[in-house]
């Protein structure tokens, strides 16, 4: 399981959740600037998850990548 703290250049791996949620703008992913909690906020506010689905659909994508 990949850790978010091994995210290590947000600029890299936002391109890869931009295209996994293209709801969110390059200037979202700008804006949280790799923060986690900002990126499961965005995931309720502009692609209609609750909570806890945003939480697991971000733990799911990101296992994913490794």
């Amino acid at each position: 399981m990949m850790n978010w703290d091994q995210i290590e250049n947000w600029k890299e791996w936002r391109g890869k959740v931009k295209q996994q949620w293209d709801a969110l703008t390059d200037d979202d992913l700008a804006t949280i600037r790799g923060q986690r909690e900002r990126l499961v906020n965005l995931l309720q506010e502009k692609c209609g998850y609750q909570k806890g689905p945003a939480e697991k659909a971000l733990n799911e994508f990101m296992n994913g990548l490794i």
